[in-house]
């Protein structure tokens, strides 16, 4: 069974997190302590609500510098909807810019779509090759946002780097986003998996069968 450790820094769904990853056969807790952080298999980083406040506090439970030295040790990391947008550089919300853990390039900003927030069940872009997506081709997932990232400099075209790139999956509404990355041991998803009934259930039965 593995060791799966939630980041408790005051956001996020945490309980139907645990829940909906205890449902799939892990073994879950709640926690901000580093090194129950740092022990388990897994991590994930929760979040809802704006980017300030969740960055805010995360930073008061030293959440960048855990997430950090997991990634450093190869451990993996999957964030959620707010706790997708906060690894990225930065946030930029009614006028305010916030330093996110940087741990992508990108800038999660207002989405341009007839209708804010984007809430409900949408079909997502998966690129060949996803382990995330594995099995859920045209499947739906619960969205509820009004930011996002619309451009991702890491999965652009370019010239051939020894890095391989990140694994990007799109949605759109209004504009096109980002909906989930592969990055080696880091991954998210802007949708709630936990809200996304079976095939939210099967993603985070995919994201537990890479956990060592």
């Amino acid at each position: 069974m593995k060791k799966v450790a939630i980041l408790d820094y005051g956001s996020g769904n945490l309980r139907s997190a645990e829940r909906a990853l205890a449902r799939v056969g892990a073994d879950v807790t709640v926690t901000a302590d580093p090194q129950a952080v740092l022990d388990a298999d897994g991590l994930v980083v929760p979040g809802v609500g704006a980017f300030a406040a969740c960055m805010e506090g995360l930073r008061a439970v030293d959440g960048p510098r855990m997430i950090g030295r997991r990634l450093a040790g190869g451990r993996p990391v999957l964030g959620i909807c707010v706790g997708m947008q906060i690894l990225f550089d930065r946030g930029v919300e009614h006028g305010q810019d916030t330093e996110g853990c940087g741990e992508w390039p990108g800038v999660v900003e207002h989405l341009e779509a007839p209708v804010l927030p984007h809430m409900g069940w949408n079909t997502v872009d998966a690129p060949e090759g996803s382990v995330l997506f594995d099995g859920l081709a045209d499947q739906r997932f619960y969205f509820v946002h009004s930011y996002g990232v619309r451009d991702f400099p890491l999965a652009a075209d370019g010239p051939p780097t020894p890095l391989a790139k990140p694994r990007v999956t799109w949605a759109e509404h209004g504009d096109r986003f980002v909906a989930g990355v592969e990055n080696g041991p880091l991954s998210a998803t802007q949708f709630h998996p936990e809200k996304s009934g079976d095939a939210g259930a099967q993603l985070l039965t995919n994201w537990l069968q890479t956990l060592d």
